[in-house]
């Protein structure tokens, strides 16, 4: 596959910045004890299907205090339509639990501190730190890496070394190419049938064909 080049990447750090600067998440939440599970819950699911669950557990479960109480076969009935489910039910007691326990009941706007919580890895902590904060920081779902080997910008076997490529390349603004990359991968560079008639970085493509991760 060909690599970008320089003035390649330049150009797509500004073509995505310029159409996606006030992107945000799709998940709906209210705070940041929200959004730390919803983002927890749209692992391998998609994020509708996120935001038809969480409403009836954020009414039962309204701060982490009452959430860290929960008995778990509750929370596994009302988020039981996620992907693995079993084990996201958990996490988030577990990750409720220790925010009571160790940070008052509030969420550590921290991406190294949200590590500490149950469920919560690297691309989770960063997506918070992005949504919440606005946070210079990259992550990669499965949108974010299929785009970056489409667009030559990325030739790596993980999402965490695609994340580290595309932070050494883009270097600011990485909130705004997140959200940029994440909602052009959904809707328009798509793992099958991309929409290239509506694409704005056609020039830049190298393998649509041939990469539909």
């Amino acid at each position: 596959m060909k690599k970008a080049t320089k003035k390649e990447i330049a150009e797509i750090h500004k073509r995505f910045v310029e159409r996606y600067s006030d992107a945000v998440t799709e998940l709906e939440y209210k705070n940041a004890y929200e959004l730390v599970i919803a983002v927890a819950l749209s692992a391998q699911c998609t994020d509708k299907r996120v935001n038809l669950i969480t409403p009836a557990l954020f009414e039962k479960y309204p701060a982490p205090k009452e959430l860290a109480a929960a008995n778990i076969e509750d929370v596994k009935a009302l988020i039981n339509t996620c992907s693995f489910f079993n084990n996201k039910a958990k996490n988030i007691i577990e990750m409720a639990k220790r925010v009571v326990e160790v940070y008052d009941g509030e969420i550590p706007m921290n991406e190294k501190e949200l590590q500490t919580l149950a469920g919560v890895g690297q691309k989770t902590a960063n997506v918070v730190m992005i949504e919440y904060t606005g946070a210079n920081l990259m992550a990669v779902d499965t949108h974010v890496f299929r785009v970056s080997h489409r667009l030559g910008l990325s030739d790596d076997k993980t999402p965490i070394a695609t994340e580290a490529t595309l932070v050494k390349k883009f270097k600011n603004d990485l909130h705004a190419l997140h959200q940029g990359m994440v909602l052009f991968g959904r809707y328009i560079c798509r793992a099958k049938n991309p929409k290239c008639e509506e694409c704005f970085l056609t020039e830049f493509c190298k393998t649509k064909e041939t990469f539909k991760v």
